[in-house]
C-alpha cells in the first residue's frame, strides 16, 4: 500500500521487462515469501469476507501489518479510479509502471482478495489479470493463481504461543484499573436508583440557543466617508455587515482610478499598464449569472494588476441595446398611453427612449457596484453619447469610402413582428421532434411546425399525367417556386432535362434543374427552390440565374400572388395552400420531421428568410487579418482550445449585414441621391452608386456632386431610415471610448488595451468584430490576449432557463431569497401560466428551502473557484454557501488572532523570523510563501481554480486548523521571547493572507485588514490599493527602483516599504511538520473508529530509524495539540508497544499505537465494525448488479455511471476499514478471555 510508481518513463516498453526478469525470478528481489512478506510475520487475512482470526505461520501478526491492510484499500481507490479509463497505467502496453504495481499486488491478489473483495475493484481486478497474462510475466512466475476464499493447510492458524508473563509493574497497573473499575461501576449503581414514587426528575434546562438574525451596520456613516472599525467585531460573519459603508469610500477616495498616487497617467510605470474595458451591458438589462461571473474574473484580475502597482484601468460603458430597448419603450407607450411608435412619430418617440434611459438606464450600473466591481465610473461611456455616436459616423464613413461597406438586395433574418432584420445572436434555435404546435405573435391559434408535407408538380407537356413529388416543411413558399432541383447522377430524372412542371396556382412553368446540393437518398430526391426564400435555394438561384420572387412583406402578408392566397397572413396561407392542394388532387401526405425552428429572441417570433436592400461590411480581408494576427501569436486566445473555432469562422466568414429597420440607434450616414438633370437617369435602392455617406448632409451632397458632375443645387438627398446594427458600436467600443478619431492621452496611454475577458458564445460577435475593425481603422490589434470563460449552468448541467425555474439572480444569492419569494418573481415574469408550475417544481426541488443569504464576497469566490478552462459551470448554490462558511471562518480566525496579538502589539517594520522562531513557525511561514507562489502564476495563467484552492487551503487548512491551535499553549506559555516571535509570525500572515483574498473578497478582508495594526505610518489607506505580496526573485526588481518615480506613493516604492519579503520556503520544517499531520490524520482516524470522541488516549510512536525518532520526538507536542492525544511517546528501537494498542499507519517510516485498553468494549465495538462493513458490502453488491444489468453503459446517463463507480469505490473503502479495525478488537477479546480481564 505505500508503494508509489512513476509513470514518467512510460515510453519504455518491452525492452524495459529483460533486467527486471532477475528480480522477478528471486522472491526475495520483491519481498515474497508466501504465505506472508518475509521477515515481519504477518498473515493475510481475507478482504472480501470475514475469515475469523488472523491466519499465518506464525501466532500474532505484527501491528504494521494491521495498519497496512487498513491502508490497502485506501490505495487501491486511486488505482481503481485510473484504470476505470485505461488498459494500463501509462499507456496501451504495459510498462515498468504496470511491472512495478503488480509486483506490488502480488501477495493481496493470491492471499487476500477473495471473489467478493475482487468484484469490488473490478477495474484493478481485469487489469491485474490482463498484466500477469503477460509472457513477460509468465516467463518467470507462471499462472498465478488468484485467492480462491479458502486457505491451504500451510495458511491455516498455529497453535497459540502462550502469553509472556508480566511484569510487577503491569500487575500493579492492572490493579488499579480494576479499583477504578469498581467505583464506576458503583456510581452507576447509584445513578439507576428510582426517585420517589409521584416526584419526577427535574430536567435540565436545554441552553437556547440565540439567532443572532441578520446583523446589520447601524452606525451613521455619511456616502464617501470611511467606516468605523473601531468598536468590537460582532461575534459572527454577516454579510450586510461587512459589506455595508465600503464600496461608496472606495469610490470616493478615488481608489479605482488610474490617476491614483501619480500626477499622470502620462507617467511612465515601470510596472507597466493594465486596461481592460468591460462587455457593455444593455442598457435594459439587469444583472444574471453571466454578469456575475464577467466581473467576479474581471474584478479579480483588475484588482490583482492594481495592487501589483500597475497603471490600471477597468473602463465601464453600457450599450444602447436597439430592439430591446426599442421593445422595452413601445411595450411602455402602449400599456400607459395606448400609442404606437407610428402614431407618436420618430422624433418624439426617440425623446421618450431617452426620457427611459435617464430614469432606468443605470440600474445595471448600481447592480455592478452592488457586485464590487472596481470600475473608474468617471469614464463610464454609453454608445449612444457624442463621443462615441462620432466614432461610428467616422467608421462608417471611411468604410463606405473604401468600398468596404456597401449597398445589396439579399436574404437576412426577417422579425415580422419587429420588422427589421435582426443578428444570428438575436436568433434562438428551438429543436422539434415532430410535430408540435408553438404560439407566434399576431396569431390567435397556435402553428403547427415539425411537419413535412408532400405534393406533386405535373410534367408540362406529359401525356401520362407524370408527375415530381417534393416535400416542404413551409408548404406556403411553394407559391414562391421558380424550379425543382434533381441531382445531376439520379437516374430517375435523367429524361427531365430540359423539361419544366407546371405551377398550379400560377401561369407559370419550373424548370427542372440539376444541380449537386440535392441528396439524392432524401425523400423523393427532388427539392422546390424558392431562391428569395431560403438560403440555399437562393444559392441555387445564383448559379442557374433563377429569378427570386419575394410573395411576404415586412409584417409577413403575402405579396405578388393570386387571389384567395393575396394579403393573407404567412400562417394562414400555410392552411390555405394545403387546402388547395388538396382541393386539385396534388397532396401527397404529410409526416412527422423533426426541424429546427429559428425565433427572434427578442419578440418570439418565427425569422423569415426575407429578400431586402441592407449594408454590408465585406469582411474578407479584415477576416483574413484576424485570423493571420493569431497564427503568429500577436493576438493570444485562451482556452487554446477556441483558437481552432476562430480559425473555422475567420476562413468560413460571410459579410456581415449591419443594417436594422429601427428608430433607436445611429442612424445611418448615407442617403439616397436624386439628381435634377435629365442626362442623369433615377436610381434605384440597390444601386451604390446613388448612395453616399458623410460626417454631415453638406459633405455627403458635395460628394454627390462631384460624383455626377452636376452642381450641389441639383442634389436632393434623403438619409436611410434605418440604424446600425448595435454590434458595429460595439465593435468600436476599444478605441472609441478614449475619443477616436481625435488624439488624446487616454488614447495614447490606455489603446491598445492589455486584456479581453469574456464569454466564449461571443466569440465571433463581438471579439472578432473588435479585432477586425480595430486592425482595419487604428492598424493596431484592440487587445493582446482574449480569456473567454464558460457558461454558467445549473447544479443538474442544464441550461438556465425562466421555463424550468432555475434562473438564479445573484442578488437572491447575495441577500438570500425564500422559495415563496422566488415563487412571487415567476408571476411577474413573462411565462405562460402552464411553464410557471412547472417553473415553481424546478424551484422547489432545486431550492426547498430558497436560497440562503451567502454574501458579495462568497458569491464572487466561488464563481471563480468554479472557472476551469474550458469547461461549464454547474452552479451549486450549497456550494456558494460553504464559501459564506469559509468567510465566517476568516472571521473567527481574525478575531481569535486579535486577541492573541493583544491590545499593545506593534508589528516589526521589516518582518524577519529570526533564530527564535519555532518550527512550526518556520512551517506556516513556508506554506504562506506556497500560497503566494500559487497565487501569482495562477493569475499569470488565468488559472482560477488553482488560486483559490491555494488560499482557501492556507487559510482553512494550514493556518486555522494548525497553526492556530498549535499557537495556543505558546501565547499562554512562560516564554515571552517565543510568544513575541510568534505574534509577529501571526500578524504577517494575517497581513500576506488577507492580501491575497482581497481581488476576490475584497468586502470582507477590507473590514478585517481595517482593524489590523500597520507596519508603516506611510500604509495605503485601504487594502485595494495595498501592494500584492509577491515571491521574492519577482519583488526583487522592484525594489531597486528609483525614489520619486511616482509608483503609488510620491515618498517612494510602496510595494519595497509596506510587504514582507516572502521568502520564507522552509522544506525542513514542511517535511517534520508533514510528519506531524501525518501521525495526527492517523490517530484521528483511529478515534474516529472507535468513536474515542472526549478522551485523550496516549500515543506511541514505532520508528524505522533513529532520524525518524527524532523527527517524530521533535512535533510530539504538535501532535498532542492537534490530534487531541494524551502522552505521544517514541518507542525505542525494537521496543514492543503496550499492550490494547490500535495501529495506524502514519508513513512507511512510522506507526503509530493508539491505547485503546480500558477505553472500549471489544465485542460490542466488533459488533459494530462487522455489522458496519456487512452493510457496505451488501451495497457494494447492490451497486455491482446495477452496474452489470443489461444496458446499464447505454442507457444509463454518463454522470450517473460515475456516481455509481464513485459509491463502489467508497463502500469498498469503508468495508476495508472495517476489516482493519476488527483485527484489534479481536486479539484484545482473546487475551482478556485467558486473563479474566475486563478491558
Amino acid at each position: 500500500s505505500s508503494t508509489h510508481v512513476c509513470v514518467r518513463g512510460a515510453g519504455t516498453r518491452a525492452s524495459a521487462w529483460a533486467p527486471a526478469r532477475s528480480q522477478l525470478s528471486q522472491p526475495e528481489g520483491f519481498g515474497f515469501s508466501p504465505p506472508g512478506p518475509a521477515g515481519t510475520g504477518l498473515g493475510w487475512p481475507s478482504v472480501g469476507a470475514d475469515r475469523g482470526p488472523w491466519p499465518g505461520l506464525v501466532s500474532r501478526p505484527s501491528p504494521s501489518g494491521q495498519a497496512a491492510l487498513g491502508a490497502l484499500g485506501k490505495a487501491l481507490r486511486p488505482l481503481e479510479e485510473w484504470l476505470r479509463l485505461h488498459t494500463y497505467l501509462a499507456g496501451d502496453a504495459p510498462s515498468l509502471a504496470d511491472l512495478a504495481a503488480v509486483t506490488a499486488l502480488l501477495l493481496p491478489f493470491r492471499y487476500v482478495l477473495d471473489p467478493s473483495a475482487r468484484q469490488i475493484w473490478g477495474s484493478v481486478t481485469r487489469w491485474f489479470s490482463a498484466c500477469v497474462q503477460q509472457p513477460e510475466f509468465r516467463a518467470v512466475l507462471g499462472d498465478v493463481a488468484l485467492y480462491s476464499g479458502t486457505r491451504s493447510p500451510c495458511q491455516q492458524p498455529g497453535p497459540e504461543v502462550p502469553a509472556p508473563p508480566k511484569t510487577a509493574a503491569q500487575l500493579k497497573k492492572e490493579a488499579k484499573k480494576r479499583e477504578k473499575l469498581e467505583k464506576f461501576q458503583q456510581k452507576q449503581r447509584l445513578q439507576q436508583q428510582q426517585p420517589p414514587a409521584g416526584e419526577k426528575r427535574p430536567r435540565a434546562e436545554k441552553k437556547e440557543k440565540r439567532d443572532p438574525g441578520v446583523l446589520t451596520y447601524d452606525l451613521p456613516t455619511p456616502p464617501g466617508e470611511k467606516k468605523d472599525v473601531s468598536g468590537a467585531m460582532p461575534d459572527s460573519y454577516s454579510p450586510r455587515y461587512v459589506e455595508a459603508a465600503w464600496y461608496p469610500w472606495w469610490e470616493q477616495q478615488g481608489f479605482f482610478k488610474p490617476e491614483y498616487g501619480r500626477p499622470s497617467v502620462s507617467v511612465p510605470n515601470p510596472r507597466g499598464v493594465f486596461m481592460m474595458c468591460i462587455p457593455p451591458p444593455n442598457v435594459t438589462g439587469s444583472l444574471h449569472l453571466g454578469h456575475a461571473l464577467t466581473n467576479a474574473i474581471q474584478d479579480s484580475l483588475t484588482r490583482w494588476h492594481r495592487m501589483r502597482g500597475e497603471t490600471t484601468l477597468w473602463n465601464p460603458g453600457c450599450d444602447h441595446a436597439g430592439i430591446a430597448t426599442q421593445v422595452v419603450v413601445e411595450k411602455k407607450l402602449w400599456r400607459e398611453r395606448g400609442l404606437s411608435r407610428h402614431q407618436l412619430g420618430r422624433e418624439a418617440f426617440l425623446q421618450e427612449v431617452w426620457k427611459w434611459k435617464e430614469e432606468k438606464g443605470d440600474r445595471i450600473y448600481h447592480q455592478l457596484k452592488k457586485l464590487g466591481s472596481s470600475l473608474d465610473w468617471d469614464r463610464a461611456c454609453f454608445t449612444m453619447d457624442p463621443k462615441l455616436s462620432a466614432a461610428v459616423t467616422e467608421a462608417f464613413v471611411r468604410l463606405h469610402e473604401e468600398g468596404i461597406i456597401y449597398r445589396s438586395t439579399r436574404l437576412v433574418n426577417w422579425s415580422c413582428a419587429l420588422n427589421s432584420a435582426i443578428s444570428d445572436i438575436e436568433v434562438d434555435k428551438k429543436e422539434l421532434t415532430g410535430r408540435t404546435l408553438l404560439s407566434v405573435p399576431g396569431y390567435e391559434e397556435k402553428v403547427e411546425f415539425g411537419v413535412l408535407v408532400s405534393f406533386a408538380y405535373k410534367v408540362q407537356g406529359s401525356d401520362s399525367g407524370e408527375e415530381v413529388v417534393v416535400a416542404t416543411t413551409r408548404i406556403e413558399t411553394m407559391l414562391g417556386d421558380v424550379a425543382v432541383a434533381v441531382h445531376p447522377e439520379d437516374p430517375r430524372y435523367q429524361h427531365l432535362q430540359g423539361k419544366s412542371v407546371v405551377h398550379p396556382f400560377l401561369p407559370r412553368s419550373l424548370p427542372v434543374v440539376f444541380d449537386d446540393f440535392v441528396d439524392m437518398e432524401f425523400g423523393t430526391g427532388a427539392v422546390k427552390i424558392t431562391p428569395a426564400h431560403d438560403q440555399n435555394d437562393y444559392e441555387v438561384g445564383q448559379r442557374h440565374r433563377l429569378e427570386a420572387i419575394s410573395i411576404m412583406d415586412a409584417r409577413g402578408a403575402l405579396i405578388n400572388v393570386p387571389p384567395p392566397f393575396l394579403g393573407l397572413p404567412r400562417f394562414e396561407a400555410r392552411k390555405a395552400v394545403l387546402a388547395a392542394l388538396k382541393e386539385q388532387g396534388l397532396f401527397r401526405g404529410i409526416r412527422d420531421n423533426p426541424m429546427v425552428v429559428p425565433l427572434c429572441n427578442r419578440s418570439k417570433d418565427v425569422v423569415e428568410p426575407l429578400l431586402r436592400p441592407q449594408w454590408y461590411v465585406r469582411c474578407g480581408e479584415m477576416a483574413q487579418a484576424a485570423s493571420a494576427a493569431v497564427t503568429r501569436g500577436d493576438l493570444r486566445i485562451l482556452p487554446e482550445a477556441h483558437q481552432r473555432t476562430w480559425h473555422s469562422w475567420m476562413d468560413n466568414i460571410r459579410d456581415w449585414c449591419i443594417s436594422r429597420q429601427l428608430w433607436w440607434g445611429h442612424r445611418i450616414p448615407a442617403y439616397f441621391v436624386t439628381v435634377s438633370d435629365p442626362a442623369v437617369p433615377p436610381g434605384e435602392d440597390p444601386d451604390g452608386r446613388y448612395w453616399v455617406s458623410g460626417r454631415s448632409e453638406a459633405e455627403a451632397r458635395d460628394k454627390a456632386a462631384k460624383e455626377f458632375g452636376v452642381s450641389p443645387d441639383k442634389i436632393a438627398l434623403k438619409q436611410d431610415e434605418d440604424v446600425l446594427d448595435t454590434w458595429f458600436s460595439s465593435g468600436l467600443f476599444p478605441f472609441s471610448i478614449f475619443g477616436w478619431p481625435s488624439q488624446s492621452e487616454d488614447l495614447n496611454v490606455f489603446y491598445p488595451g492589455t486584456l479581453l475577458e469574456t464569454g466564449h458564445d461571443i466569440l465571433f460577435f463581438w471579439v472578432a468584430r473588435m479585432v477586425m475593425l480595430g486592425l482595419k481603422l487604428t492598424g493596431r490589434l484592440p487587445f493582446r490576449e482574449v480569456y473567454l470563460h464558460a457558461i454558467v449552468r445549473d447544479a443538474h448541467g442544464r441550461k438556465m432557463s425562466k421555463s424550468l425555474g432555475n434562473v438564479i439572480d445573484p442578488l437572491d444569492v447575495i441577500h438570500g431569497v425564500s422559495l415563496q419569494g422566488l415563487h412571487e418573481q415567476l408571476l411577474s415574469s413573462n411565462l405562460d401560466p402552464s411553464e410557471v408550475e412547472k417553473a415553481k417544481e424546478g424551484q422547489k426541488a432545486d431550492f426547498p428551502a430558497g436560497i440562503p443569504e451567502c454574501g458579495t464576497d462568497a458569491l464572487r469566490f466561488g464563481l471563480c473557484a468554479y472557472t476551469s478552462q474550458g469547461r461549464d459551470i454547474n452552479l451549486d448554490v450549497n456550494r456558494i454557501l460553504g464559501y459564506r462558511h469559509f468567510c465566517n471562518k476568516l472571521w473567527n480566525a481574525t478575531k481569535f488572532a486579535l486577541r492573541g496579538l493583544g491590545q499593545g502589539f506593534v508589528p516589526s517594520p521589516t518582518f524577519t523570523p529570526g533564530g527564535r522562531a519555532s518550527l512550526v513557525d518556520r512551517w506556516i511561514l513556508s506554506r504562506l510563501t506556497e500560497a503566494v507562489r500559487l497565487s501569482n502564476e495562477g493569475f499569470q495563467a488565468y488559472d482560477f481554480p488553482a488560486i483559490t484552492t491555494a488560499q482557501y487551503s492556507f487559510w482553512l487548512y494550514e493556518l486555522c486548523d494548525v497553526y492556530l491551535e498549535c499557537l495556543k499553549p505558546v501565547l499562554h506559555g512562560v516564554d515571552q521571547a517565543a510568544a513575541e516571535c510568534a505574534r509577529q509570525t501571526l500578524y504577517t500572515c494575517l497581513d500576506v493572507g488577507l492580501r491575497l483574498l482581497s481581488p476576490f473578497m475584497p468586502f470582507v478582508t477590507e473590514e478585517l485588514f481595517q482593524r489590523l495594526p500597520r507596519r508603516s505610518p506611510q500604509a495605503p489607506a485601504s487594502l485595494c490599493v495595498t501592494p500584492y505580496p509577491e515571491p521574492a526573485e519577482v519583488r526583487a526588481g522592484l525594489a531597486r527602483t528609483p525614489r520619486g518615480t511616482g509608483l503609488w506613493l510620491s515618498s517612494g516604492p510602496l510595494m519595497a516599504c509596506c510587504t514582507p519579503q516572502c521568502s520564507w520556503k522552509d522544506p525542513e520544517a514542511e517535511a517534520a511538520l508533514e510528519l506531524a499531520l501525518s501521525i495526527t490524520r492517523a490517530v484521528r482516524s483511529l478515534r474516529a473508529d472507535y468513536n474515542l470522541t472526549r478522551t485523550r488516549p496516549d500515543c506511541f510512536l514505532e520508528v524505522a530509524d533513529e532520524p525518524t525518532g527524532a523527527l517524530a520526538s521533535a512535533v510530539s507536542g504538535y501532535v498532542q495539540a492537534l490530534a487531541s492525544a494524551g502522552v505521544v511517546a517514541v518507542l525505542a528501537l525494537g521496543a514492543p508497544a503496550p499492550q490494547g494498542c490500535a495501529v495506524g499507519l502514519a508513513s512507511d517510516r512510522c506507526s503509530i499505537h493508539l491505547q485503546l485498553q480500558g477505553l472500549v468494549d471489544p465485542a460490542r465495538e466488533l459488533g459494530k465494525l462487522q455489522a458496519k462493513r456487512a452493510e457496505a458490502q451488501r451495497q457494494a453488491q447492490r451497486l455491482q448488479e446495477r452496474r452489470s444489468a443489461a444496458g446499464y453503459s447505454g442507457k444509463v446517463p454518463l454522470e450517473v455511471q460515475e456516481a455509481d463507480e464513485a459509491k463502489v469505490c467508497d463502500v469498498a473503502g469503508v468495508a476495508m476499514s472495517c476489516l482493519a479495525a476488527c483485527a484489534p478488537a479481536r486479539r484484545w477479546g482473546r487475551g482478556a478471555r485467558r486473563r479474566g480481564d475486563s478491558l
